[in-house]
C-alpha cells in the first residue's frame, strides 16, 4: 500500500533528486519492512512504538550494523587469503611501492606526511568533526552529529576489528618514511575512516547545498581528499596497495550503508505510516532528534 505523503523538509532532498522516493524493488521492499516493523511493534510496546517506524529503524540499524560489520571482516579474510597467495591484486603491492620508492624527495616526502596526518587519530576527527558541527549549526539539528557519530563508531571498529584479525605485516621498514607505525597493516585504517567520514561530510554538503557547482566542487574536493589519502600511505611505506584497496571498498560499503539508513529514516519521517503520530508532535525518539 503507497504511504501517504506528509510535509517537505530542505533535508529532504539533492538537487532535484528526492531522497525519500526509493525508484528500486529493494528500497521500496525496505521502507515497507520497517513500516510493518513498527506496526507490529505496536500492540507490544504501547507507546514506546509510537516513536515511529523512523526512530525504531535508527534502533534496529545498529544492530543490522553490527552484523554488516561482521560480514565486512569476514570479507577481509577472503581478501586476505589473495594477500598471502601473492596473487590477483596483492601481486602489485611490491612494484607499486618500489615505483613509489624512487620517486621519493626530501620535500614531497614532508609534504605527503603533513597531509596523511590529516587522516590520522587527531587530524580527521578534528575535520570531520568542524564540518559536522557547522552544518548542525547551520541547520539547527542533531541530526548531522548522530549520522557523523554512528558513521565514525562503525568505521573504527571495522579498522580495529580487522587489523587484530589479519594481523598483516608492514611493508619492511627501511622502505617506510619515519616516523614509523607499527600496528598491523591491514587495512589502512586513515583509508577507510577517511573514506568514511569524508563522504558523509560531502552527503551532508549535498543535503544543504542548492548550486550545481557547489555540489561539483564538493564531490571532487571529497574524492580527491580519499584517493589522496589512500595513495600517501602507499608512497610512505606504510601500507602496502591491497591495505588501502581494502581501506577504500569497506569504508565506501559502510558510508552507503549509513547514508541508506538516514534516507529510510527520512523516508519513514515525512511519510509514516497510517495512525502514526504527526511529526510536529511526535516525541523525541532514541537519537534525541524530534522527528
Amino acid at each position: 500500500m503507497p504511504l501517504p505523503p506528509r510535509s517537505r523538509t530542505p533535508e529532504d532532498t539533492i538537487g532535484g533528486r528526492d531522497l525519500t522516493a526509493w525508484h528500486t524493488r529493494f528500497g521500496r521492499w525496505l521502507v515497507a519492512a520497517f513500516v510493518a516493523l513498527a506496526r507490529a511493534a505496536r500492540p507490544v510496546a504501547g507507546r514506546v512504538a509510537a516513536w515511529s517506524a523512523a526512530n525504531l529503524a535508527f534502533v534496529v540499524f545498529a544492530v543490522i550494523a553490527l552484523v554488516l560489520i561482521a560480514l565486512l571482516v569476514e570479507g577481509i579474510e577472503q581478501v586476505y587469503e589473495n594477500v598471502t597467495d601473492r596473487d590477483g591484486l596483492a601481486g602489485f603491492d611490491q612494484p607499486v611501492l618500489d615505483w613509489m620508492v624512487v620517486r621519493r624527495t626530501p620535500g614531497l616526502d614532508s609534504a605527503v606526511t603533513a597531509f596523511t596526518d590529516l587522516g590520522g587519530a587527531i587530524g580527521m576527527p578534528i575535520i570531520a568533526g568542524v564540518a559536522v558541527i557547522a552544518i548542525a549549526l547551520w541547520r539547527r539539528s542533531w541530526t548531522p552529529v548522530v549520522i557523523a557519530v554512528i558513521a565514525a563508531a562503525g568505521s573504527v571498529a571495522m579498522t580495529v576489528v580487522g587489523k587484530d584479525m589479519i594481523d598483516r605485516a608492514r611493508p619492511p621498514a627501511d622502505l617506510a618514511v619515519p616516523p614509523l607505525e607499527v600496528s598491523p597493516s591491514f587495512p589502512s585504517g586513515h583509508t577507510l575512516n577517511a573514506t568514511v567520514l569524508i563522504t558523509v561530510v560531502v552527503y551532508l554538503v549535498l543535503i544543504e547545498t542548492t548550486a550545481t557547482w557547489q555540489r561539483v566542487l564538493a564531490v571532487t574536493v571529497g574524492t580527491a581528499f580519499v584517493v589522496l589519502m589512500g595513495l600517501s600511505r602507499v608512497y610512505l611505506g606504510h601500507h602496502w596497495l591491497t591495505d588501502v584497496v581494502a581501506g577504500w571498498l569497506i569504508g565506501l560499503a559502510w558510508a552507503v550503508a549509513v547514508i541508506t539508513a538516514h534516507r529510510l529514516w527520512l523516508t519513514l519521517r515525512e511519510r509514516g505510516e497510517p495512525g502514526e503520530p504527526d511529526a510536529a508532535t511526535a516525541a523525541p525518539g532514541p537519537t534525541g532528534i524530534t522527528p
